[in-house]
């Protein structure tokens, strides 16, 4: 083909590398290597060291995606630095408090690990990392089973080892219910701060320690008033569900 009457070729010579899709991109390889899992960096690297970085071209070439170096680095430290500054501010909301902060699953598809560390970078403790990482009765398994008595019993007899048994419960009635079932931790789940401070005086009176957790409805606002209940710990989807990035920028210096 001589090229006459040939549409010609794009050429992209400005990319915008804050598009969400650069950003999916650069998350998923992130997410791949482990970046933040790097094991031998841990093992001997003290983790307040600093250093600044030369690229260098061992090659003549073509030199191409120049602003994605620094966008990897803001990627890299924007969700995480977000979610662990959001999570500082609850641990400081609570803190004289024998409280313990806690995330969710509530994590961005394919960055739950990257997600958990920032939370405890933070501060806080990580929940559950995935649905087989221990037994945690909701509503919609009590409804499936048949009610709170025959949910617990299920889970008794088919837990896989040790696994601890944990239920929600939604009043003190329920409560009193799972209690007098077998259950070995409770979840509270949208409750108000009386009804938080009533379970903590039930629980208490248990022959053996019964570990209790508040979710729901759970803000800067009022989580201070819900861990002095005496709660062991509140979980906050928000952590990492909508935590905002922080402004961070790149400065590249000369080594």
């Amino acid at each position: 083909m001589d090229g006459r009457g040939a549409r010609p070729h794009t050429i992209y010579t400005n990319m915008d590398w804050n598009s969400r899709r650069i950003t999916a991109i650069i998350e998923n390889a992130l997410n791949e290597d482990r970046a933040t899992s790097d094991a031998t960096s841990y093992a001997c690297i003290d983790p307040n060291q600093r250093a600044s970085a030369t690229i260098i071209a061992k090659q003549e070439c073509i030199l191409a995606g120049l602003g994605c170096v620094a966008r990897i680095l803001d990627v890299y430290a924007e969700r995480m630095a977000g979610i662990a500054t959001t999570t500082r501010k609850f641990v400081d909301a609570v803190e004289g408090t024998r409280v313990r902060i806690l995330d969710t699953r509530k994590t961005a598809p394919g960055l739950r690990l990257i997600d958990k560390h920032a939370v405890r970078c933070g501060g806080g403790q990580n929940h559950r990392l995935d649905l087989s990482d221990g037994v945690l009765i909701k509503g919609n398994h009590i409804a499936l089973a048949g009610g709170i008595i025959p949910a617990l019993e299920r889970a008794i007899r088919n837990r896989r080892g040790r696994q601890p048994i944990e239920i929600e419960v939604r009043s003190l009635e329920e409560l009193q219910q799972a209690l007098e079932s077998g259950a070995e931790a409770i979840l509270l789940d949208n409750v108000s701060i009386e009804t938080v401070r009533k379970a903590v005086e039930i629980c208490s009176r248990q022959p053996r320690r019964i570990p209790l957790e508040c979710a729901g409805g759970i803000n800067l606002e009022n989580v201070r008033s819900y861990a002095e209940t005496g709660v062991d710990f509140i979980s906050v989807g928000a952590l990492t569900q909508s935590a905002t990035a922080v402004d961070i920028s790149l400065r590249v210096t000369p080594a």
